[in-house]
């Protein structure tokens, strides 16, 4: 792929996964990156979207653009997180196609696997059973791009590919503890417990869950490769294949941050899905994509990050 030749469309450019992706995008010779803002196109109304295809003419339309929380925030909006992602998904792609837009990446989230997925979850097992309740109404309106994807591709010839990334961690994450996902979430508590002086954090569930974590820039990477060397149906995972529990992780994250008091944990609180790691081979095969960063490597950074930036992040998310 020529990327100098492509005028490409990132929803959600301008948030965190999209930064690094727009960066790239860039740095890989892209000249004509369009980031749509919310404040000039609402990615949930039909004529807005007719309106940026009309405008903008993208052969590539990346769709990072979601609504979307940690367990408390899918808790508290189960139905507008279900609307409003299902409904930017299905618009988008039915308009790009109608627009002649080249290719449509969508990118998913593991919300969407089965709450008791055999792990590794491998892409195969997506339909064996039912999400997670707490994020379940998230997740399937996102997959409801998977089933687009594959039927327009049967039926239109249309180029569209699914992607499923990881949960993401990173600089320039979102550290506003009403909506941000457990590694940010885990930072900031230990920092403020720091500068309080206070000798425990309380943390939510019981520390067993497991997760992966894929670290912002390798995510970015791995959208641009499928973008490049990708023209399939089959749904994608992205990711590193190391699963960590809650506790090892928060124990990792408080070793970084210096905080040495004690974690109490909130059973009252739900733990969410019990397991989560994904088996990365079909990426590796079909791209080529493999991530850098372990969580030794990618913690350290993000931590860093917040600490030079949490003056300005104050006057963000922290009213």
């Amino acid at each position: 792929m020529q990327w100098s030749d492509k005028r490409v469309v990132v929803t959600g450019g301008a948030g965190f996964l999209g930064t690094f992706l727009v960066e790239k995008l860039l740095a890989r010779g892209c000249n004509e990156v369009f980031v749509p803002r919310s404040t000039e196109f609402d990615l949930r109304e039909r004529d807005q979207i007719i309106r940026l295809y009309e405008q903008v003419k993208p052969h590539i339309v990346i769709h990072l653009a979601a609504v979307v929380g940690g367990i408390g925030a899918n808790q508290a909006n189960p139905g507008r997180f279900f609307y409003d992602n299902a409904i930017m998904g299905i618009q988008l792609m039915e308009y790009a196609r109608l627009a002649g837009v080249e290719k449509f990446v969508a990118t998913g989230t593991i919300c969407a696997y089965p709450k008791f997925c055999p792990v590794p979850f491998r892409e195969d097992d997506l339909w064996n059973g039912y999400p997670e309740e707490t994020n379940a109404p998230y997740g399937l309106a996102k997959k409801m791009m998977l089933v687009q994807a594959q039927s327009y591709r049967e039926q239109y010839g249309f180029n569209a590919i699914y992607l499923l990334p990881v949960n993401l961690y990173g600089p320039r994450d979102n550290f506003d503890l009403q909506t941000s996902h457990v590694i940010p979430a885990l930072i900031r508590k230990f920092a403020e417990a720091n500068e309080s002086g206070s000798e425990e954090v309380v943390l939510w569930g019981d520390g067993s869950p497991t997760r992966e974590f894929l670290f912002v820039e390798d995510a970015a990477e791995g959208v641009l490769l499928a973008t490049e060397r990708y023209d399939g149906p089959l749904p994608v995972n992205l990711g590193t294949g190391e699963e960590t529990t809650i506790k090892n992780l928060a124990e990792m994250i408080a070793r970084e941050v210096k905080f040495s008091g004690r974690f109490v944990w909130d059973t009252s609180k739900p733990n969410g899905q019990p397991r989560r790691c994904l088996d990365v081979s079909r990426a590796k095969d079909l791209f080529g994509f493999d991530a850098v960063h372990r969580l030794r490597d990618g913690i350290p950074k993000t931590v860093a990050w917040f600490m030079a930036n949490r003056d300005s992040l104050r006057q963000v998310v922290y009213s």
